[in-house]
């Protein structure tokens, strides 16, 4: 247990809770003190180790996002971590399925988080809540999964463009950080290079110095890029808001 970690006494949310990077972060998350809550489409309680179970399972599906708002309401994190990687599919079924799963689920959950976080503060709560979008190095970079990277690419600038929106706002009640993760053995990715626990803890690091762009990978190119591609779209996004208004 971390005595001085700013997770403990949280509760955080995580959907694709029964993922190999969901359970690593868990695990590393419980320790830090956090109460988890494991946001599935299928709830498992046949994970052996206990560190990796939340403390508490809440069932949804894609297309469902609004059942979860009264869950949420009480969620200072939500780990948006769910995805679905077609690989060399590319029919027209695959493409819908990565589209419903890897973009418009998570934007819709973004949009419910941020209602409840504007919503708390109106109420004179005066709390923040933070949302965490898993957009990978696919966002950026090629995956081997022309669908996969359209649709990680696409949540992956929506982001940029909330973010862009809050900054111009200077609202503080809701903060965006995003996740930019090298390849991690998972059942997405069989072949990845990193372990999910270490992906999980440098994240935890990370957010820990309050990172919004987390970005743990094996690849020197990612941390250059990413960050401009970042600067970019911000400056874009208000250069023409200026254009416009």
């Amino acid at each position: 247990m971390y005595k001085n970690s700013r997770f403990k006494g949280l509760k955080i949310a995580i959907t694709g809770a029964n993922g190999s990077l969901g359970r690593s972060l868990i695990e590393e998350l419980k320790a830090q003190g956090a109460y988890v809550v494991g946001l599935t489409h299928n709830i498992k309680n046949n994970e052996k180790s206990f560190r990796k179970r939340p403390n508490e399972w809440i069932y949804w599906s894609c297309g469902k996002e609004e059942i979860l708002s009264k869950s949420l309401a009480n969620i200072d994190i939500l780990i948006l971590n769910h995805g679905f990687n077609p690989k060399g599919m590319i029919d027209s079924n695959e493409i819908n399925k990565a589209i419903e799963i890897n973009s418009l689920s998570h934007w819709r959950l973004i949009e419910i988080f941020e209602g409840l976080a504007i919503s708390n503060n109106d109420l004179n709560k005066f709390t923040s809540k933070e949302i965490w979008v898993n957009t990978s190095e696919a966002e950026i970079q090629i995956a081997f999964s022309p669908a996969y990277e359209i649709t990680k690419r696409l949540i992956g600038e929506l982001v940029s463009l909330k973010k862009s929106k809050l900054l111009m706002e200077k609202r503080s009640q809701f903060i965006i950080r995003k996740l930019i993760l090298g390849p991690f053995k998972s059942k997405l990715n069989p072949q990845g290079i990193l372990s999910p626990e270490f992906v999980a803890k440098k994240i935890i690091q990370k957010a820990e110095k309050d990172d919004c762009l987390i970005i743990v990978s094996p690849n020197p190119i990612t941390y250059l890029l990413m960050p401009v591609v970042e600067l970019i779209r911000i400056f874009y996004s208000r250069f023409t808001k200026k254009i416009y208004s």
